[in-house]
């Protein structure tokens, strides 16, 4: 892959193509364009950098993760996000007696509220504030339901290191989605 041979090229976009392409479609609201843009981009510059990938600092899924992290950074760059997520803290706002404190329990929240669009704007970019290693966790654990014992395997770690950077992955969110939520509108536009 490192010298531009095609067949490892065309092995690691099978093997990673459709988990950056959900991941970064989790990140940017699913807009297939934009996530198809996204990922062609990740791929790209993955080619540009391969002569610097280093396999003692991460595995391939890490540091092509990092790389689509910085595209999808780059993309919100060109969109204006602290309007859209003015608008979300609003909506949030607004929900006063029917918001539910989920961030602190451990409760299900009711579909209608996981659905919201404002409330994925917010999570997004909470997600997006967080260091590149809890994000990965993060998604791993929550959205594709990986178990500890596999992202440990990703990540070239023990399973008790995930689950304590969980924890404080977990941590971490709850912190930020609070500061966001309960900041005023200025301190809500994001800097990506």
């Amino acid at each position: 892959m490192q010298q531009g041979n095609r067949q490892a090229w065309l092995q690691l976009y099978e093997a990673y193509a459709e988990p950056v392409w959900r991941n970064i479609s989790r990140l940017t609201g699913g807009d297939s364009a934009a996530v198809a843009d996204i990922v062609q981009e990740t791929f790209l510059a993955a080619a540009r950098s391969a002569r610097k990938f280093n396999p003692d600092r991460g595995t391939l899924w890490v540091w092509l993760w990092i790389i689509a992290r910085r595209q999808v950074a780059l993309y919100y760059r060109k969109q204006k996000p602290e309007i859209v997520l003015s608008q979300a803290r609003q909506w949030w706002t607004s929900l006063d007696s029917e918001k539910f404190d989920w961030i602190d329990a451990r409760a299900d929240m009711p579909p209608d509220i996981l659905e919201s669009q404002e409330l994925a704007v917010l999570v997004r970019s909470v997600l997006r504030k967080l260091p590149g290693d809890y994000q990965t966790l993060l998604l791993a654990k929550y959205v594709d339901n990986h178990p500890a014992e596999r992202i440990a395997g990703q990540m070239d770690c023990s399973e008790t290191a995930v689950r304590s950077k969980l924890a404080r992955a977990r941590n971490t969110f709850r912190k930020a989605f609070k500061k966001i939520t309960n900041s005023s509108p200025k301190a809500c536009e994001v800097s990506i």
